[in-house]
């Protein structure tokens, strides 16, 4: 007899623990539902993966999903200070950036798109070995290796082999991702995102709406390769759930990272204009994300956009970014503590372990914790690309995203590919692999390209 089948990200009693404590967060009260899975002995959420070691039985799972559903119906005591509509987010930002202009877009935008896809691919390559590895884990195999603070891709070349053992590297990708196996960029869920929302804005422009991502996804995005709320929302999709309730039903995830990794592409093909990449980046999160989930994707759009202007520091464009987001949300907040910890502190490590004493009580993947290193990262390296991308990925939480996210805006800041230092882009060879149908063993030349054509497209 086969082994039960582990569908990760969506099975209910692998979802309850992690709702519990999403509820929690935006004040619902969980009293009655949290007695009555304990008393059914019910297992906490998984803390690292995507699914238990063993499968609920028929009753477990049964009262896992009635708990969902039930847990689905409660208020939230946040929806004033965090509103997930558009209407509501735009008039609760008293410093929401004004119009845009031509004039806000300084010359070489090729350039700086070509750098940001590179940057994007890099940063992303630099934290794939060590993602969902815990802080001491990453400090240790770098150390082992003579690469601490990180200048470089991670080896595992002198690693002693009771480091291996004690911290294996993530299996997904160590065969594509260490430095003495780089051969191009390999697949990767933060890349493909970024695919996706071009060829959605090249096929139905700026003004596309949240069903066409729905029916672009569904054409081409393979469900194996969704996680956390992408998979629940993918689900929903399939079993007949309208957008925006794809982002609500059943979706402990919804304030997790995977609408912020979705969002470069919102601020590369709005450069200068940061209202209008968070504009498009809440209409693409709204398929799977509500609250902190969607301020994640607008904040990081609007950051990419001021940096793709070419006329902002990194300090400008993270101002641009807060300017985006309610400014009482828990990710304001963290954001703001994140530059404010980084400003005042010269050793990152410090600031990286303040950080995780603040905001370690959130999953490793919630969008919260990882905006503030993201921001601590660019405020702290003054916006440059090694500073940038090592700080990041140094910070642990979701190494590869803060990665691909901190690479992509210092890509920019730097302006040129050549910029960004040949340890960094030559492993690269000028090639992504990918799942996105006629994509695969494209040029992040070719990418940058096709970006500033829809850039320039008014």
């Amino acid at each position: 007899m086969s082994a039960p089948l582990r569908v990760t990200w969506t099975q209910p009693e692998d979802l309850i623990g992690h709702e519990l404590r999403q509820c929690d967060e935006e004040g619902r009260d969980t009293t009655e539902a949290r007695a009555r899975w304990v008393a059914a002995g019910g297992p906490e959420a998984p803390e690292r993966g995507g699914a238990s070691p063993v499968p609920a039985s028929p009753r477990l799972r049964a009262l896992a999903g009635e708990l969902l559903d039930q847990l689905d119906a409660l208020p939230r005591s946040t929806e004033l200070r965090e509103p997930t509509a558009f209407p509501a987010i735009r008039a609760a930002c008293p410093l929401w950036p004004g119009a845009w202009g031509p004039e806000r877009v300084a010359p070489g935008l090729g350039d700086r798109l070509h750098a940001a896809w590179l940057g994007r691919a890099a940063g992303c390559l630099l934290g794939k070995p060590v993602e969902k590895l815990e802080l001491p884990a990453i400090r240790e195999l770098a150390r082992a290796t003579g690469n601490w603070p990180l200048a470089g891709y991670f080896t595992a070349r002198g690693l002693p082999p009771e480091l291996a053992r004690a911290h294996p590297w993530n299996r997904r990708s160590a065969a594509t991702s260490l430095a003495e196996n780089i051969d191009g960029m390999p697949p990767d869920d933060d890349l493909d995102h970024a695919l996706l929302a071009l060829v959605l804005i090249r096929r139905h422009g700026r003004e596309f709406t949240t069903g066409d991502l729905a029916r672009l996804w569904l054409d081409e995005l393979p469900a194996g390769r969704t996680f956390t709320a992408e998979r629940v929302a993918y689900r929903n999709l399939l079993s007949g759930v309208e957008p925006p309730d794809t982002a609500r039903r059943r979706n402990p995830f919804r304030e997790w990272i995977g609408a912020q990794i979705r969002a470069d592409v919102h601020g590369w093909t709005r450069p200068g204009d940061p209202a209008g990449a968070a504009e498009q980046a809440h209409r693409d999160a709204a398929l799977t994300h509500t609250g902190n989930g969607v301020y994640g994707a607008m904040f990081a759009a609007a950051v990419i956009a001021e940096a793709a202007g070419g006329r902002s520091d990194v300090h400008g464009c993270l101002d641009a970014g807060l300017g985006v987001v309610p400014p009482d949300s828990r990710l304001a907040r963290a954001v703001r503590r994140g530059r404010e910890l980084a400003s005042v502190e010269r050793d990152f490590e410090a600031v990286v372990d303040r950080l995780h004493e603040e905001y370690g009580a959130y999953h490793w993947v919630h969008v919260v914790p990882n905006a503030a290193l993201v921001a601590a990262a660019l405020t702290h390296s003054g916006g440059s690309f090694a500073g940038a991308v090592t700080r990041a990925v140094s910070g642990g939480w979701d190494t590869d995203s803060n990665g691909a996210t901190a690479g992509s805006v210092a890509g920019l800041l730097a302006g040129h590919p050549d910029a960004l230092g040949e340890r960094w882009t030559t492993p690269l060879k000028n090639r992504l692999s990918t799942a996105v149908a006629g994509f695969d063993g494209v040029g992040f030349d070719t990418l940058a390209a096709l970006t500033l054509q829809e850039a320039r497209t008014v």
